[in-house]
């Protein structure tokens, strides 16, 4: 999900799940065979639309998706979470201060220079609240001064930031004519990716181009492989059985399935990469005027549910209960802050819970408090395909049990987007946060709320406050035990309910490639 600061700003929703910001993925078998096949066209399947095109002002999983065809970052990561080569080919990071060096002959999709000038640019503009990029506080640490000189940048942070390099890995770098005119990147591209934006037809297709004189990628990848696509097709196909037919006939090369349509590629023998990531994650809505802004009503509407029961069936039994808050790998931090602390199933005691903060049952089932009636909207994404509906269906029924009236919404990700971070009109989603480490969640768990920021939830929880302030002052894993600290906090309170992990599935058909979250473009080989 992606903050809203536009929906385009919303917080990221994680491809199908809500959030998948970084991560990377094992072989789930099915290799392809074949030779490479020259000048082909790679068709990867989205199951949502981008919408805005702007890659710096929404962390949505759609978008990253397509933008990763036509945007840099200034370092990447490999799959032990080392920074490598990108537009940086040197980088260091000690106290407040991190300096990195471009590497020499970038050039922009438009024939222009990426300097070190338009990466400090860059920089400076999602370091500027006042331009409500999705990124500030999530990837990028507020309060940071970048100055270039040469080919080399220096950035001067106001507070500690431990994971200050894997954060970068997730920022793309946009060209000067980009951050001159912000509009002509709805639909567009202008960036130092191996692809240019050549055709987009929103909820239809975008089209990219081959850029031959790339040569700046991860690690210094270049396009002068064999089997590298010429051309990149990304269909927006939002159902599962169609994207899954279409991988089989070997109309597309790539997809993420869930449930019953991966367990189809699976017995097909596909081309699999898996990786585990948040799937179940409960939010609630803390703003005045909410029944969920009362403590009381969180517990028992956390109380009144099976969790295990929805992480079983949201993960069709290929995943189980949460463990943490920041789950994809490379993770900053690998630890259990959910298991010990996160409220157990007791209807007795949710009833109980209500029946103390003064919600009286009515003849018709439904709690009252001062003649209002204990009424919630509920919001759950239709991309977790039937499993998502399954789970959802077992929650409504659960907190009716309790006397709660729900209004269940299954919604595509840009309307639960344009609900959590503009209009507010909800109380309870199911929107996973998928990171890898914890410091990218302060923004999301604390903070101001939209428009301004993008606390969505609107949580203040002065322990997980306290523990972030000191965990940032400890560097890399050191300060994992006080995150881990910070996180139990927000579960054990009910804050918000992180309640299952689950596998996730991309398929390739015709041809393989890294998968990291995103498809990592220069990796691609189509094959005969």
């Amino acid at each position: 999900m992606t903050p809203k600061r536009t929906v385009a700003a919303a917080v990221t929703a994680v491809s199908a799940l809500a959030l998948t910001l970084v991560g990377c993925a094992t072989d789930g078998g099915g290799a392809p065979t074949g030779e490479p096949v020259e000048g082909g066209t790679f068709t990867e399947i989205l199951n949502a639309d981008p919408g805005n095109l702007d890659p710096q002002m929404s962390a949505a999983s759609a978008l990253f998706d397509v933008t990763t065809y036509a945007y840099d970052t200034l370092v990447s990561v490999d799959a032990d979470g080392n920074p490598q080569s990108q537009l940086a080919s040197e980088w260091s990071h000690e106290g407040l201060t991190a300096t990195l060096t471009l590497n020499d002959g970038i050039l922009c999709s438009d024939g222009t220079e990426f300097t070190a000038q338009t990466a400090a640019d860059n920089l400076n503009w999602i370091s500027d609240p006042a331009n409500q990029s999705a990124f500030l506080g999530a990837f990028f640490p507020v309060g940071v001064s970048t100055v270039a000189e040469g080919n080399t940048i220096t950035l001067t942070l106001s507070a500690p930031a431990p994971f200050l390099l894997l954060g970068l890995a997730n920022l793309p770098m946009v060209c000067d004519a980009g951050l001159a005119d912000r509009s002509t990147l709805a639909a567009a591209s202008n960036g130092t990716g191996p692809y240019v934006l050549t055709e987009a037809v929103p909820n239809d297709h975008y089209t990219f181009e081959l850029r031959e004189e790339y040569a700046w990628g991860p690690d210094g990848a270049t396009v002068d492989e064999p089997g590298i696509p010429a051309v990149v097709n990304v269909r927006i196909v939002a159902d599962g059985t169609t994207a899954t037919n279409l991988m089989l006939s070997g109309e597309a090369n790539a997809a993420q399935l869930l449930g019953p349509d991966a367990e189809r590629a699976l017995g097909a023998d596909l081309f699999a990469l898996e990786s585990s990531a948040v799937v179940g994650e409960q939010w609630y809505n803390h703003a005045e005027g909410h029944p969920t802004s009362d403590p009381a009503v969180r517990m028992a509407l956390t109380q009144a549910l099976d969790l295990d029961e929805l992480a079983n069936v949201i993960s069709t039994g290929k995943g189980g209960p949460a463990t943490a808050l920041a789950t994809v790998d490379p993770r900053g931090c690998t630890f259990d802050s959910v298991s010990d602390v996160l409220p157990g199933y007791d209807v007795d005691a949710a009833n109980a819970a209500l029946d103390a903060a003064g919600w009286t049952l009515g003849a018709d089932g439904v709690r009252v408090k001062d003649g209002t009636p204990l009424s919630i909207v509920f919001l759950y994404q239709n991309g977790l395909g039937a499993a998502g509906t399954a789970a959802a269906e077992l929650a409504i029924a659960a907190w009716e049990q309790i006397g709660v009236k729900v209004d269940g919404r299954e919604q595509d990700e840009p309307s639960i987007l344009d609900a959590i971070f503009s209009t507010g009109a909800w109380d309870v989603s199911w929107v996973p946060v998928s990171v890898n480490s914890p410091d990218q969640l302060i923004g999301f768990l604390s903070g101001i709320v939209p428009p301004e920021g993008v606390n969505f939830a609107g949580i203040q929880n002065s322990d997980y406050e306290t523990a972030i302030a000191e965990a940032m002052q400890l560097p890399g894993t050191e300060g994992c035990p006080v995150w881990q600290e910070a996180e139990s906090a927000l579960v054990e309170a009910a804050d918000m309910v992180p309640f299952a992990e689950g596998t996730v599935y991309m398929f390739g058909s015709g041809a393989e490639f890294d998968w990291t979250g995103q498809i990592a473009p220069t990796s691609i080989r189509m094959l005969g």
